[in-house]
């Protein structure tokens, strides 16, 4: 006989079962959800946590209290990987907004060292602007651009992905890919 859980799952609602059974189901996606999803619907069939646990593929009824535990308080964000170790992210959203609005503004020469951006002309920028991020890498900056939806183009300037400009006889036009949507993924 297994002992009394502590915590046990709460009742399901239709539109929640209706999601894991869709979730369980997906052919594309983390499979950390996948396994989430499918061992919440196996406890909700009323199955102990061993077993449930080991329906997946994974052996710790602990780590399926655990989850059941985090659902219950958080509902259907329990499914979401979590920071998963590692040193944790030192810039926030502002920050990141911050690089963005750097990165679309046009260098001056003078002042900037440059007439197109750069990784390192960015983090030069960055670093020595007044409400600038002292310690931030290029890294961070490429992640944050790409996150974006920008890419670094021929003429080794960042510029949205899709977009170019162009020089035509009656002067500069900017052209934009309608595919480019469907060509990123």
């Amino acid at each position: 006989m297994s002992r009394r859980k502590i915590d046990p799952l709460r009742p399901l609602t239709d539109d929640e079962v209706a999601l894991l059974g869709k979730i369980g189901r997906a052919q594309a996606g983390p499979a950390a959800r996948f396994a989430r999803a499918a061992i919440l619907l196996a406890v909700a069939r009323g199955d102990g946590y061993q077993q449930a646990a080991r329906s997946v593929g994974r052996r710790s009824g602990v780590a399926v209290s655990r989850l059941v535990a985090r659902f219950n308080a958080e509902g259907l964000a329990a499914l979401d990987p979590r920071h998963g170790g590692g040193r944790p992210r030192r810039y926030d959203d502002e920050a990141a907004e911050r690089i963005l609005r750097e990165a679309r503004r046009t260098p001056t020469p003078k002042a900037d060292g440059t007439a197109a951006w750069s990784l390192t002309t960015l983090r030069r920028a960055l670093r020595s602007a007044p409400d600038g991020l002292p310690a931030v890498s290029t890294y961070t900056i490429w992640r944050v651009l790409h996150q974006a939806g920008c890419s670094h183009q021929r003429s080794r300037t960042w510029c949205p992905t899709g977009t170019v400009l162009r020089v035509r006889k009656d002067g500069p036009v900017v052209v934009t890919d309608p595919d480019a949507s469907s060509k990123k993924s």
